[in-house]
């Protein structure tokens, strides 16, 4: 006689990039096999690896592609997945701003963790009035690759790289350039031909992308100086 199956409860959210309803459930215990081999191993790139499949195994929608979500909705996702898995609070060691040495412990409620969405953020470049670029948010594939596949020697072209994967289109009022449709040298030598003041316009959206974030105070036990502490990203909140 088989042994009886166990039901798994399934819960909504939205997607902070789309507003799309997404139905998921908690991770199980061979899922969190996966994540804490992860961890144990401190790889950051098995680890981001990791994140993502325990997010493909949990998301109950169909047509969702994972592979393609921007990173800051694949961080929520996983954030969301993990509260209703293992609980909805987190403890994490902050360091006290005014020394830059001393710890204190500080549990977070997984609903204070926002992603915060930055009213500078513009996808759209003007390159000379008549000619634009539209950017796209990097995937989470993107992202393992420009932050965790590369040596140190090669993070500028890994940016570079970066920044022409999330290359959307090239267009004015008569012709468009899809960036799915031209090769990394063709942007990359598009990049090249960019001023510094096109340029720094691409760096802002980038820095102005959508992120998780949590704000806090702290005091420091031996200064007893209060000060404000942010946390920004994935890592943050499980390092």
């Amino acid at each position: 006689m088989p042994l009886p199956k166990i039901a798994t409860p399934t819960y909504e959210l939205v997607l902070p990039s789309s507003g799309e309803t997404v139905k998921y459930r908690p991770f199980l215990v061979k899922e969190e096999k996966l994540l804490l081999v992860a961890l144990q191993s401190q790889n950051q790139k098995q680890i981001t690896t990791a994140v993502k499949n325990v997010i493909k195994e949990c998301v109950m929608t169909r047509g969702v592609k994972v592979d393609t979500l921007p990173t800051f909705d694949i961080e929520y996702l996983f954030l969301n997945i993990r509260g209703k898995s293992v609980g909805e609070e987190l403890e994490v060691n902050l360091v006290c701003p005014d020394d830059g040495a001393t710890e204190v412990k500080k549990k977070i409620g997984l609903h204070e963790i926002l992603v915060l969405i930055d009213d500078e953020n513009n996808d759209t470049i003007d390159i000379d009035g008549d000619l634009k670029l539209k950017l796209k948010f990097p995937s989470l594939d993107e992202f393992i690759k420009s932050n965790f596949e590369t040596g140190d020697d090669d993070t500028i072209e890994a940016s570079f790289d970066l920044i022409a994967s999330c290359i959307d289109k090239i267009y004015n009022d008569e012709e468009i350039w899809e960036g799915k449709d031209s090769s990394k040298k063709e942007l990359r030598e598009f990049i090249d031909q960019l001023s510094s003041k096109q340029f720094k316009e691409i760096e802002k959206f980038f820095e102005t992308m959508p992120k998780l974030s949590y704000t806090t105070k702290i005091i420091n036990p031996k200064t007893k100086v209060e000060s404000e502490v942010t946390l920004e990203g994935l890592a943050s909140f499980f390092a």
